[in-house]
């Protein structure tokens, strides 16, 4: 054999070797392809239903932060009532009781004078 020949046969037999090694490489490719196909369907029909399910919590949350805000808006204006009324009844009735109180006072003050007097002028 020349080293043509000897050329010819290693250059065959590593050909055949890349050859066998690309199909073994192709197979296993392909296994996997395979598999994360199976994987993606298999999640495609899990989240399917889950996002259904996520988009009816969210639409109900939605619903339920409305109810809230509506809340929200009834207790700022009967806080606001209540303010107004408070004012109101600050209003109406602070200055008859404090004139009320001002009579109490110079009535006790006038009473406790007039028992003092009486006392001292009886010594």
């Amino acid at each position: 054999m020349t080293a043509g020949e000897i050329a010819a046969v290693v250059v065959a037999v590593t050909s055949a070797l890349l050859a066998v090694g690309l199909l073994f490489a192709l197979s296993s490719l392909t296994r996997t392809l395979r598999t994360v196909r199976t994987t993606v369907e298999d999640l495609n029909r899990q989240s399917v239903p889950l996002l259904a399910d996520l988009r009816a919590t969210v639409e109900t949350a939605n619903a339920e932060l409305v109810r809230v805000d509506e809340l929200l808006g009834r207790a700022e204006s009967i806080g606001g009532t209540l303010d107004s009324a408070s004012r109101l009844a600050y209003l109406a009735f602070s200055n008859p009781i404090i004139k009320a109180m001002a009579l109490g006072a110079g009535t006790s003050r006038a009473a406790r004078r007039l028992r003092g007097g009486r006392r001292h002028r009886d010594d």
